[in-house]
């Protein structure tokens, strides 16, 4: 299933890495693969390309909120470990939506859902968050979702 793509793909630029001596690179992907093993192990089952996407976006979503803490608390050794190793992650995943693509996505699914008042956002949320899959921030498109519904 996902061992001849994405897996695969992050196993062998850990290789890379080891032998280029790139500790950060290799510390990150190790993390990452444990995070896949471990959500493999929850699901019992092998993870497909897309559910190992979930992991890398969650892995990532991490990282940002950590470089937002560490950056309140002042600890820039700390926010520059992490904004490396968001680098990282961010390399296996798709690029990030424009604020213009996403406000359009967002105008979609609200006009397909049918949804006119804060009380159906999940609704929203349910035909967009597929379609942003690693690509948007959930509380950017939150944010823009309640706006439009005027919340």
């Amino acid at each position: 299933m996902a061992d001849g793509g994405m897996r695969a793909r992050i196993g062998d630029d850990m290789r890379a890495a080891m032998k280029e001596r790139d500790q950060v690179k290799v510390g990150t992907l190790r993390m990452l693969m444990t995070a896949i093993k471990n959500t493999e192990v929850e699901k019992i089952h092998e993870l497909s390309d897309e559910e190992t996407l979930d992991v890398i976006a969650k892995e990532a979503k991490r990282r940002r909120e950590s470089i937002d803490a560490y950056g309140e608390a002042g600890r820039t050794d700390l926010v520059d470990k992490e904004t490396a190793e968001l680098r990282v992650l961010e390399a296996y995943l798709p690029e990030r939506m424009s604020e213009d693509e996403l406000a359009k996505l967002v105008d979609e699914a609200v006009a397909e859902s049918g949804a006119s008042s804060p009380k159906q956002m999940g609704d929203v949320m349910k035909i967009l968050m597929p379609k942003l899959r690693g690509r948007a921030d959930g509380g950017q498109v939150s944010a823009l979702v309640k706006a439009k519904l005027g919340a």
